[in-house]
């Protein structure tokens, strides 16, 4: 294709957040109109109306004309719907899933049929707003994997504006478990924070711990464990002691989290070289 339009046209197989955003962040570098595909009509029709320059496509079949296919959808129907694609794909094709847990050994029945395969991951949250979505996608990072398309892959980020990291195929589900570590569980953590604070009185609990958590989080992110500060850090037994026995008093539910976390953060240290005492792991008994 020309310099303009780096693919002739642009298949998405999909509907929902993700498709949507990469329908509107690529549309741009297609020469003609996206096609979009998905399972239920309404659905794609409504995803084709919100991206703007893009088409229904009536069956999975008129892909074939698209020289990149994107699969966003969700992670178990990756496989079939690359099983069901087979028949209209050769080595005229790039084809991507954007899932996080999966590498490109997932489409392993296109690449047998020719085309470039690859997993390419945006590590960020898609909230249904695609325009604000391909803004966002501009400095993300992007999770890329494959065999043989590595330069292909690296081109899709280079067009959303984002920064191609490299996952080795049996590494992505440890990535993805990093990633559901950090995203997934922040949120549990925050909500059991404010849920404690809710029980001690608390009537606004995020508003109060929002400038403490954002200034650690931001901390975090520049020097990981060397952000750490508190008792566990100080080697404050006694302040760990009756956390342990007030949580237990008057907000169980905690406890289990409170106790793994603070193991969790005892051992991140002994790693480093700041061996705990045994006061400190006695008293998370």
């Amino acid at each position: 294709m020309s310099d303009a339009f780096p693919y002739r046209q642009i298949g998405i197989i999909g509907a929902g957040r993700v498709a949507r955003a990469m329908a509107l962040g690529l549309g741009v570098h297609s020469a003609a109109p996206p096609l979009i595909w998905g399972r239920d009509p309404a659905r794609t029709g409504a995803a084709a109306a919100q991206v703007g320059r893009a088409l229904p496509a009536d069956a999975m079949a008129a892909l074939a004309a698209c020289d990149l296919i994107v699969i966003a959808i969700s992670d178990d129907a990756i496989a079939p719907v690359a099983a069901a694609l087979t028949p209209w794909v050769g080595e005229s094709h790039f084809l991507f899933h954007v899932s996080g847990r999966s590498g490109a050994a997932l489409l392993g029945p296109l690449a047998a049929r020719g085309a470039l395969t690859a997993a390419i991951h945006p590590a960020m949250t898609f909230t249904g707003d695609p325009p604000a979505e391909v803004a966002r996608m501009i400095g993300a990072r992007f999770a890329v994997t494959s065999d043989r398309a590595m330069a292909q892959a690296r081109q899709v980020v280079a067009l959303l504006g984002g920064v191609a990291v490299d996952i080795a195929e049996d590494q992505r589900t440890l990535y993805h478990a990093a990633l559901c570590h950090a995203a997934n569980h922040l949120v549990t953590l925050i909500a059991g924070a404010g849920d404690a604070l809710a029980a001690a009185g608390v009537g606004e609990p995020y508003a109060l711990i929002a400038p403490l958590v954002r200034a650690a989080l931001d901390n975090s992110l520049n020097a990981g464990l060397g952000a750490l500060s508190g008792p566990l850090l100080r080697g404050d037994a006694d302040t760990i002691a009756n956390h342990v026995a007030a949580i237990g008093a008057d907000h169980a539910p905690l406890l289990p989290a409170y106790r793994a976390m603070a193991q969790a953060t005892l051992d991140a240290l002994e790693r480093a070289g700041h061996a705990p005492s045994g006061a400190m792991r006695r008293a998370l008994d």
